[in-house]
């Protein structure tokens, strides 16, 4: 199978790419870059999957950002991802591709909503404000990833919503950088530098779902020749959830930092909780991780092997 993966860059790029000769050895990655397909233009994706007889796809570029990145710029969070969802969905839709895994976000959920989530949550109330625009454009995604599949009669295009992702690849100390890279990146920053303190925003109180974004993978490699047989939208999660002070606490641990923590409630800290269900997918073989420190671990390493590269 011939499988175009856009954001092979990123950290489910990276170990989409990283694991598919084990996972998936029949599976030919392609992942050109930027200069060669431009993500925003429908005719030059429905050319370039033509020409290059691409079976399926893996929707996983996106523009990426902390609560702070999201707060500062709504309007290209939306105007980006959107253009960008439009152009690869669509154009796979033109060029006659049969099979699309859409990346969604657990941001698509609801404010504030019942715990655990579930599939049936999208748009059951409003969302919550800090990344709106990005959840907006997701959820229109995969709304039309579903409106293609029933009105094509054909076509298997089909939404795969993680929780919070994290792993060796991430974009450690960036402003693209997820919540577990930054945690890292301050935590080993302080250690390395001899100081005693680390500032948390908010409350610390705040409850998050993370998984290695490796375990993900393996799931998208295994299933993406039976996604007919995946409903429209499918959590993919931990199963559990911390708060963002003992994902703090967890990774100084690991590290060695006996600092202390300062909370500045002053900033953002986004929704209080957003815990997924992931019985659909656990129903149908997907088994999350028994506990996450072995992951926080070889994260941890990662960040410290890039620093002594500098």
């Amino acid at each position: 199978m011939r499988v175009l993966l856009t954001g092979g860059t990123g950290m489910l790029g990276q170990s989409l790419q990283r694991l598919a000769p084990e996972v998936a050895p029949g599976l030919t990655l392609l992942a050109p870059g930027r200069a060669e397909l431009p993500l925003t233009e429908r005719a030059a994706l429905r050319r370039w999957l033509s020409e290059h007889q691409v079976d399926a796809v893996i929707h996983a570029a996106a523009r990426v950002g902390g609560i702070q990145a999201n707060i500062a710029d709504p309007v290209g969070f939306l105007s980006d991802n959107l253009a960008m969802n439009d152009a690869v969905i669509m154009g796979a839709h033109e060029a006659g591709v049969g099979r699309l895994v859409f990346l969604g976000s657990s941001c698509m959920y609801p404010r504030d909503y019942r715990q655990p989530l579930v599939e049936e949550d999208v748009l059951a109330a409003p969302l919550e404000p800090t990344n709106e625009g990005y959840a907006l454009s997701k959820i229109t995604g995969a709304r039309l990833c579903d409106y293609i599949s029933r009105q094509s009669g054909g076509r298997a295009y089909r939404t795969l919503i993680p929780c919070n992702l994290f792993g060796t690849g991430d974009h450690f100390g960036s402003a693209a950088s997820h919540l577990i890279a930054a945690v890292i990146t301050k935590v080993i920053d302080a250690r390395d530098s001899g100081l005693d303190q680390v500032e948390i925003w908010g409350s610390g109180q705040a409850r998050r779902e993370f998984l290695d974004v490796d375990h993900l993978v393996r799931f998208v490699l295994t299933r993406l020749a039976d996604l007919e047989d995946l409903p429209k939208m499918l959590n993919l999660g931990a199963g559990r959830d911390h708060s963002i002070d003992e994902y703090y606490r967890m990774v100084a641990d690991l590290a060695g930092w006996q600092g202390r923590f300062r909370h500045d409630r002053s900033k953002p800290e986004g929704m209080m909780a957003k815990l997924m269900s992931s019985a659909k997918a656990e129903a149908i073989g997907y088994r999350p991780p028994a506990e996450i420190t072995p992951d926080l671990a070889r994260a941890i390493a990662a960040y410290e092997a890039i620093k002594a590269a500098r």
